[in-house]
């Protein structure tokens, strides 16, 4: 009787075991995916009827999965590659500098509008961006900057298959892809995040003595953001031969943002009222972060305020001239303890010797708009970009009437206690000094020779 006891209870141990290593694995397989920022997930959504039935139909193929790529579509970013070819095919179309259609829609002019977008891996988002960029008035006119922290062959393939205007691809060359292993990527000797400041010391990793302001080592994946944002600025404004003597409008867009087809048209009335009513208004800003929107009451007003980090950053337009202003005091930006570039450019705003804070005109029925429910921010389990996206195309048919107001109303805010709160601290992420240093080295790249590479 003992011994069947004792049986009983190794059976059960046994079991008690295996469930806790089934829960171990089953944990780590999630974790990994919200590593991923859920960009898996929402990847392998499919583009649903209902989204389809308000696109288009010439405009289905940017939305088209090749069948060839779709059982690959969600995982082949994360798979091995080649650092060494992916680096090399980088620095070609770098140095190329090459502008697709341009025999087309001709050169770019010292006006040309250059709508920079920053691009990383979410595939399903960027797709319904281009569609809502192709369905734009006078789309035609601009120049589409498509700014890559991540080589894909399929994205690159969906990029240079527009054909409805002017596109140039410029490639991050510091990424965690190109460089796994060693800074800006994740080098072995790090200090892992949550290490106490003895602990680094012990390790004697490679940034012990620079932790952030939190107590927490840098992340790269996190601190990529900022870096990317700073390098795409300094590589249009700075270091592209189309842009040399360009002085129009910049505007500045992320793969998850969504376009109204109006809005080229309010951004010219933008500029046109902020040069009559607020020549000091160095920032336009297209997207704000309602919840609910009245276009019958909002279309045609705009408001000019202190511009705020977290609710002006969508859409944002500025030109060389505010770039410049900026550049001024890179070394208040690049050394900001905080991974975010909107936080760093508001303690830059905040503290210009002898000059107010930014001050932004903005469109208070939004023209862009946010559809990302994954990425670094957003860790839902349950991404379906379609159902967002739907909400936002119904949201513009019901406001069509609305579009295109011949003209636009102005008000001033002095802005409410989150426009006027004084920064204190940053949100950290930003205490290496590698990172602040490989920021401040970006500015002094200089502009490159536009060199012609021709593909067979």
């Amino acid at each position: 009787m003992p011994r069947l006891k004792y049986a009983s209870i190794l059976r059960v141990l046994l079991i008690l075991g295996l469930f806790c290593v089934w829960v171990q694995i089953m944990l780590s397989a999630t974790n990994g995916a919200l590593d991923k920022d859920g960009e898996e997930l929402m990847n392998s959504n499919e583009t649903s009827e209902q989204v389809l039935a308000l696109v288009p139909p010439e405009l289905h193929k940017y939305l088209t999965v090749h069948p060839r790529n779709s059982s690959a579509n969600a995982t082949e970013r994360y798979s091995p590659k080649n650092v060494s070819d992916i680096l090399r095919a980088i620095q070609r179309v770098n140095d190329a500098q090459t502008i697709y259609n341009e025999d087309i829609f001709g050169p770019v002019q010292n006006d040309t509008i250059i709508i920079a977008i920053q691009v990383h891996t979410r595939l399903t988002y960027l797709r319904h961006l281009i569609v809502s960029l192709a369905q734009a008035k006078d789309i035609d006119r601009t120049l589409l900057i498509f700014s890559h922290d991540y080589y894909d062959e399929e994205i690159n393939n969906l990029v240079r298959s527009i054909d409805f205007t002017k596109v140039m691809q410029i490639f991050y060359p510091y990424s965690v892809q190109t460089h796994p292993l060693e800074f800006p990527g994740m080098d072995p000797n790090d200090c892992p995040r949550d290490a106490k400041l003895e602990q680094a010391l012990k390790l004697k990793c490679n940034n012990a003595l620079h932790p952030d302001l939190h107590g927490h080592y840098r992340e790269a994946k996190y601190a990529q953001t900022k870096h990317h944002w700073w390098w795409k600025a300094n590589r249009i404004f700075n270091q592209l031969q189309c842009t040399a003597s360009h002085t129009g409008m910049v505007v500045f867009l992320e793969e998850d943002h969504y376009v109204a087809e109006d809005f080229i048209h309010i951004l010219n009335l933008l500029r046109t009222t902020a040069d009559k009513t607020c020549p000091q208004c160095e920032i336009l800003c297209l997207g704000t972060y309602l919840k609910t929107y009245q276009y019958h009451s909002t279309s045609d007003k705009v408001e000019i305020t202190p511009w705020h980090s977290s609710m002006h950053n969508m859409g944002m337009v500025f030109n060389r001239t505010v770039w410049t202003n900026i550049l001024e005091l890179q070394e208040q930006f690049c050394a900001y303890d905080d991974y975010n570039w909107d936080y760093s450019l508001l303690h830059l705003s905040q503290n210009r010797p002898g000059r107010e804070k930014f001050k932004v005109i903005l469109c208070k029925g939004p023209r862009v708009f946010h559809i990302g429910e994954c990425g670094f921010h957003h860790k839902k389990s349950n991404c379906n970009a379609s159902t967002v996206i739907s909400k936002v195309q119904k949201l513009l048919q019901d406001a069509k009437s609305y579009l295109f107001p011949p003209r636009v109303t102005a008000t001033i805010s002095a802005g409410g206690a989150k426009h006027n709160k004084k920064l204190i601290k940053g949100n950290g992420g930003w205490g290496d000094l590698r990172d602040q240093e490989l920021c401040t080295n970006m500015t002094r790249v200089e502009r490159q020779m536009r060199k012609y590479i021709y593909y067979t």
